[in-house]
């Protein structure tokens, strides 16, 4: 294999000094514009790309965020992903992309790995609810900023969605229509998201009269089209199948949804059904799925600013803060197009 170009190759084939190619990669207003075009000529033509690394060397930094979330299948994630990526972008920083697949072993690993690489600081949200990773992590004086999630202590800054009143204003709707015998599919319960959600629910609930055991539960061990499917199938093998069905996310609706139509159950004629974030297919759906938005473009965004505040020229004067956005119900045909419950 060939060993990489270095900048003493562009040197030589410019004619000038190493210390004149690193001018005019790092400071052109400092050299001739001759000395400037030979030199960008050699690097064009050698197919020079300057070592990261070593410039972090030199400068005492990272130019990269990493962000660490539950599941890059997950269209909402991609969302967040992309406003974060935007403000990052906007301040001259890349953003390297990781999965935890909701596993807290794969978040300890990543965060390990964040580490060695002394990257400029993290954007996550955590699998592990018990905090003995970000523990860890914190330890090597890496900021972090919690996405999704509300950080809980003073240590670190967080953006997240109110994810209790996105709940209640779910369950809120299905009660409007009539439906007060309610299930409520969850992912995996150690999630955040997954018991605030319930807790909006319950209130809703609790507004109405109604005692906490209305709400019937049924948890998937992931967040995804296949576990939605299998909740499903929990569903229909009830003794007294629920007149409507709140789901934490649009992927688990979408494979409620999917379960229902091959077992000749009509949505919304026979059960009411309801998710979690707005993703593109929601609207797209065969039934478009009635659904909580969550802002998520708007999400990674501001996390990515608080990130940046923290590690940049105006650290000294940052303080730690929690942002937290508001969700909104978009209704459609999912819990509409039926006589009441």
């Amino acid at each position: 294999m060939r060993r990489p170009v270095g900048i003493k190759d562009v040197a030589g084939a410019a004619g000038v000094s190493v210390g004149t190619v690193s001018n005019v990669i790092n400071r052109p207003e400092s050299v001739t514009e001759e000395t400037r075009r030979r030199v960008l000529s050699a690097i064009d033509r050698l197919g020079y790309v300057r070592s990261e690394s070593a410039r972090q060397l030199r400068a005492g930094g990272s130019r990269i965020l990493a962000m660490l979330v539950l599941d890059m299948a997950n269209p909402f994630f991609v969302e967040v992903a992309s406003g974060a990526e935007r403000s990052a972008r906007a301040a001259g920083l890349g953003v390297m992309l990781c999965n935890s697949a909701e596993s807290p072993a794969e978040e300890a690993a990543y965060l390990t790995m964040f580490t060695e690489q002394q990257v400029r600081g993290v954007l996550v949200t955590p699998a592990d609810m018990t905090g003995r990773n970000i523990g860890m992590f914190r330890r090597h004086g890496i900021p972090y900023v919690f996405v999704d999630r509300i950080v809980p202590s003073a240590e670190g800054c967080s953006v997240s969605v109110d994810d209790v009143a996105g709940g209640a204003l779910a369950v809120r709707h299905l009660l409007r229509r009539g439906c007060q015998d309610i299930a409520y599919v969850s992912g995996p319960m150690r999630l955040a998201q997954c018991q605030n959600r319930r807790e909006g629910a319950l209130l809703a609930l609790a507004e109405a009269g109604l005692p906490p055991g209305a709400l019937r539960h049924v948890e998937a061990a992931r967040l995804d089209v296949a576990a939605g499917r299998d909740a499903g199938a929990r569903l229909l093998g009830m003794a007294r199948r629920p007149a409507a069905v709140f789901c934490a996310n649009d992927l688990l609706a979408l494979g409620v949804l999917q379960t229902l139509y091959h077992a000749g159950i009509r949505v919304p004629e026979d059960v009411t059904l309801a998710g979690y974030d707005d993703i593109e297919f929601a609207s797209a759906a065969a039934v478009p799925l009635t659904s909580v938005r969550q802002p998520a473009v708007r999400l990674g965004e501001a996390a990515a600013d608080l990130l940046i505040e923290e590690t940049g020229e105006g650290a000294a004067g940052h303080t730690h803060r929690r942002i937290v956005l508001q969700p909104e119900l978009v209704v459609r045909a999912s819990t509409l197009s039926r006589p009441p419950c």
